[in-house]
């Protein structure tokens, strides 16, 4: 029996899907959004909250403010709402309608914002009206996602050791890169640990995380549109990156079988699945990260006429997923079966 109080003190932490009959590579997605919160970012919410509090910089009065493109905004404006702060999410409208919802139904403010900055564009205007915010009024507190140590620590403390501990003989692990705190967390864990498995990390086009040339991103999660301050590329073996066309496709291949997730997982299978189709050889495995479920994108992802709208011919995604051939897929035993660590 699981007796809580508070609802982050919930959170599945084991939990993986086979990717083996989708994607034919050994790769297990580590399922993140099994929480009331509906996503990998209650940890980050949770932790965030808990180092602020330590910290002494919320008091009953506090306006919690945050900017987000959506999943950390829900799982703050939750956390909030257990302690009884107030909370202001500032946005844009790349949010999806239900996402906007979720935020008001726990006592969240939504702010959006639909004039990109000249130059840092949705991010930067986001940045700057947050900063209006904490501007006037004394009582905002901005957590500051983009580098606030306990981001990344909570990866690091929880979601790095969870994928070892399931996967003692693990090769590879794909994380996608949003802010990076997911990706930072998980990558010094492995690197300081384990340092003979591979950090992927996975991003989409359009992102100028990696050095890339700036482009429309209409999927919210993933990519940035500046270097986020926390990424630190030491800590990286390899980048992939993923047209969002891509991540459209791996999310349908996911649905045909049964498994909703949202658009950052298409984007994360999709690469994952790219870096084995290059890199992978018999018995390597690998495993990447789920940061929520599908519901939150049934108007967008998946919706054709707004597939279509933005997407054009490239939206017109095949028909039902036909799986391999039993016989067909590689052959590994259990997620311990050991392998031969990469040279």
């Amino acid at each position: 029996m699981t007796i809580i109080s508070a609802p982050q003190q919930y959170n599945t932490d084991d939990l993986f899907v086979d990717l083996r009959a989708i994607v034919e590579h050994n790769l297990f997605l580590k399922v993140e959004g099994m929480n009331f919160a509906g996503s990998v970012k209650l940890k980050a919410a949770a932790s965030m909250i808990a180092a602020a509090q330590a910290q002494g910089l919320l008091n009953p009065w506090s306006i919690v403010v945050e900017s987000s493109s959506g999943n950390l905004g829900v799982a703050l404006a939750m956390v909030c709402a257990n302690h009884g702060y107030r909370f202001i999410c500032v946005t844009d409208d790349r949010c999806n309608a239900q996402t906007r919802k979720l935020i008001e139904a726990f006592g969240g403010e939504v702010h959006v914002v639909d004039v990109p900055h000249p130059e840092t564009g949705l991010l930067g205007a986001r940045i700057e009206h947050l900063a209006s915010i904490c501007a006037k009024n004394p009582d905002a507190v901005w957590l500051n996602q983009y580098e606030n140590p306990a981001n990344a620590g909570a990866h690091y403390a929880q979601t790095g050791p969870a994928i070892a501990h399931n996967f003692p003989h693990i090769n590879v692990v794909c994380v996608g890169a949003g802010t990076c705190g997911t990706l930072m967390g998980t990558a010094r864990w492995f690197k300081q640990h384990r340092p003979h498995v591979k950090v992927v990390a996975i991003d989409v086009e359009g992102s100028v995380s990696f050095g890339g040339e700036a482009g429309t991103r209409r999927i919210p999660g993933l990519g940035m549109g500046m270097t986020p301050p926390a990424l630190d590329r030491s800590l990286i073996d390899d980048v992939v990156m993923v047209p969002e066309t891509e991540t459209l496709r791996m999310c349908q291949r996911l649905a045909m079988r049964g498994f909703l997730f949202g658009g950052s997982t298409g984007t994360v299978v999709a690469g994952a699945q790219a870096w084995l189709n290059e890199h992978g050889r018999p018995g390597m495995t690998a495993v990447t990260l789920a940061p929520d479920s599908g519901e939150r994108y049934l108007d967008t992802v998946y919706a054709p006429m707004w597939r279509e709208e933005h997407y054009g011919a490239y939206a017109r995604l095949t028909g039902r997923y036909t799986l391999p051939d039993p016989d067909q897929l590689p052959t590994v035993g259990t997620p311990n079966t050991p392998t031969t660590p990469p040279a």
